[in-house]
């Protein structure tokens, strides 16, 4: 209790205690209590529809609440009485399946299930240190009230009998799925929280990452090719003592070493949307950093000195979407926010016709200091006074972050300004002062012999706080149900020994009943979110059939005791997940590729010379058979040569051969998929993996 009533005092309020079912410990499933807020559904939409298949739409909410929920519901012929329950990182909205590219409406009916999607209560219950909202509401309350209603119109529809729900969400609606799941019973059966961070992943995931980028922002290239297939295997060969440090302080915090391959535009992802609630919750902090020995910023180091910018001119005009897009300002929607309702926003906040202000023109150009976000300090005009958190700079615009909009409309033209990222700098080391417990062992490199930290302590950790804000509650490793748990060992956004964390508290927990109650998968190859394997698909696979298989894995073993495959058997050696090498010893459910050129993973051949590849693709036991493979020569990503295989086989060895006409550095990878019967042609739950090795031609 002690953490909820401190996002209370942060946030300028109690929170409210929410009358659904509440569950300390595990326990018999039972039928949930009506919650009172969600206690009017209605609804407001109800016909069928035929893409992507032929379904039943229907849309509703709650009165009095903006709470509102969409179903998709397969003909009666089709159903086999479950639902899969999709959750979003934040409160977004209800209508995301048909256009998300991720086909889960066409999944869903394909197993046998209808789908549900909700806003989570509205973006008014997106909660944490800097919003005054019960963290519950869009956690888990609203959920369950759609999951539960959505039971009665199933009912009505296909007959009376018992309706298994299962639950999945990944990086912020990893924490809601693993909130609910252990604050709920009776609602769901079971879930698959994906891409999970623990209670200490925000914001110091990210601060590790801020702190590295800005160190090695020129060295990132030979640290990637280091690291690549066919590198030398050194990432810290010519890098400077300060380097070396920044380098290995994030490896040992878990960020992959082979995850920085877009380094130059991955940028802070969600930290932008974290920062006003670090600034609430300690907001002494970024004054002490500069100012208190112990800090790195008391005696800075002649790197950071050079990165800090305190910047003073006037704004030369405001700028809404359409115009920052016209003078090319790109992808203005912030990481860790919700689609869609920024608008809404603003004409509730600002109402004078005015389209949102996403950036401001400024008279002078900033240098040229690797920003990676900032202050926009107001120093005249109605804004006098006000900080106006900036994302990006690009010449002379500044594209805002997460801001006060009302605020934001008092800035005018002429009013003059600092632009200032000493805030942002100072965050980037905050994470040595945010030393928890010893059950994180990453955090080790911050302790002395002692046991006692290297560096001043904050009065409090707000991990949790972010956590409980997302979660409703702090997550434990007490849950209600059956959870499979699937993680990505190139997330750079929740790295991946934060799964092995919650191993540890459901071991602990559960005791020898652990192997009946929950399963941990690591996809290998795969980032945090699931589309970005189009940052470079020659390194990065789609891990969205890894969700495909596993929901249906829980629900065969809620509904049937079938158990699923193994965890993935791993290590976590100085913060890095490393997972068995063959599919036997690595286990879950993924495909294993070794790939050689030449029988190596380098090849160095003069032009028009044949490389020969062999590849080697083996499924775990019992998990599936290889039932697709394609060769990508050229590094465009296009996969434009299809391996054949004529039937689908647990083991699968395949050659090709390949001449480069033009020297250079050529990088060929093996992509290839499973399924766990062989179906050679769904669409669905094909699980992919790739291997990927180097040619220098001279």
């Amino acid at each position: 209790m002690r953490k909820a009533f401190l996002i209370g005092v942060l946030a300028g309020s109690s929170l409210a205690v929410p009358s659904v079912v509440l569950a300390e410990e595990p326990a018999a499933a039972e039928a949930p209590a009506a919650d009172p807020m969600f206690n009017q559904p209605y609804v407001d939409i109800d016909e069928w529809r035929d893409k992507p298949v032929r379904h039943r739409y229907v849309h509703g909410g709650f009165k009095g609440t903006e709470a509102r929920f969409s179903l998709y519901l397969p003909p009666k012929e089709k159903f086999e009485r479950r639902f899969f329950q999709y959750v979003t990182p934040v409160p977004d909205s209800e209508n995301l399946a048909p256009t998300n590219g991720l086909d889960q409406i066409g999944f869903s009916i394909d197993s046998g299930a209808y789908f549900v999607e909700t806003n989570s209560g509205g973006t008014n219950a997106t909660a944490g240190p800097a919003f005054n909202t019960d963290p519950k509401i869009a956690a888990f309350r609203a959920n369950a009230a759609a999951a539960q209603y959505s039971r009665v119109i199933a009912s009505e529809m296909y007959g009376a009998g018992k309706i298994y729900g299962y639950l999945y969400g990944g990086s912020g609606g990893g924490y809601r799925t693993l909130g609910s799941m252990e604050n709920t019973k009776g609602v769901w059966d079971g879930a698959v929280p994906f891409v999970l961070g623990s209670p200490m992943a925000a914001p110091n995931s990210f601060t590790i990452r801020m702190h590295a980028m800005r160190v090695l922002k020129d060295k990132f290239p030979q640290i990637i090719d280091a690291v690549d297939a066919g590198g030398s295997g050194d990432p810290y060969k010519g890098l400077n003592a300060e380097e070396a440090s920044a380098l290995k302080e994030a490896t040992a915090m878990g960020f992959p070493l082979k995850a920085w391959f877009n380094y130059d535009k991955f940028g802070v992802h969600a930290f932008t949307a974290l920062y006003q609630g670090m600034v609430m919750a300690d907001p002494t902090y970024f004054e002490d950093f500069w100012t208190k020995p112990g800090y790195l910023g008391f005696n800075p180091p002649e790197s950071l000195k050079r990165a800090r910018l305190q910047f003073v001119t006037t704004v030369r005009e405001s700028l809404d979407e359409d115009e920052a897009s016209a003078k090319g300002i790109a992808d203005l929607r912030i990481p860790g926010t919700s689609r869609g309702t920024a608008e809404d926003a603003w004409r509730i906040a600002v109402n004078d016709g005015s389209k949102r202000t996403v950036a401001f023109e400024l008279e002078g150009t900033p240098p040229d200091v690797g920003f990676l976000g900032g202050d926009l300090v107001v120093l005249s005009g109605e804004a006098k006074g006000a900080k106006i958190a900036v994302r990006l700079l690009k010449g002379n615009i500044a594209t805002l972050g997460v801001t006060q909009l009302k605020t934001v409309a008092k800035i005018k033209p002429g009013d003059e300004v600092r632009v200032d990222n000493s805030n942002f700098l100072a965050a980037q080391t905050f994470h040595r002062h945010q030393v928890p417990d010893a059950s994180y062992q990453v955090y080790d490199q911050f302790r002395g012999p002692d046991g006692k930290p290297l560096y001043p302590q904050r009065r409090m950790l707000l991990g949790p706080l972010f956590a409980q804000g997302a979660a409703g509650t702090v997550p434990t490793g007490h849950f209600n149900g059956k959870i499979i748990t699937v993680d990505s060992l190139l997330d750079r956004e929740a790295v991946p020994w934060q799964a092995d964390w919650y191993r540890r508290k459901f071991d602990a927990n559960y005791g020898a009943d652990a192997v009946n109650r929950y399963r941990i998968w690591y996809t290998e190859n795969a980032l945090h979110g699931a589309q970005q394997f189009s940052e470079d698909p020659t390194r990065v696979v789609n891990y969205n059939a890894v969700l495909e298989q596993a929901l249906r894995d829980v629900s065969a073993w809620v509904e049937k005791g079938i158990a699923p495959p193994q965890s993935t058997n791993y290590k976590v050696i100085d913060g890095q997940v490393i997972p068995g090498a063959t599919a036997a010893t690595r286990g879950g459910v993924q495909p294993v590729v070794t790939l050689k050129a030449n029988g190596a993973a380098k090849a160095v051949v003069r032009a028009g010379q044949r490389v020969n590849f062999v590849t080697t693709i083996s499924v775990p036991p019992g998990t599936g058979k290889v039932v697709g493979a394609e060769w990508d020569f050229d590094g465009s990503g296009k996969f434009a040569e299809k391996a054949q295989i004529k039937a689908a086989a647990q083991k699968v060895t395949l050659t090709a051969s390949h001449a480069f006409a033009k020297p250079g550095t050529y990088f060929v990878a093996m992509r290839t998929y499973s399924h766990r019967t062989g179906n050679m042609t769904t669409p669905y739950a094909r699980i992919p993996n790739l291997g990927r090795v180097r040619v220098v031609v001279k």
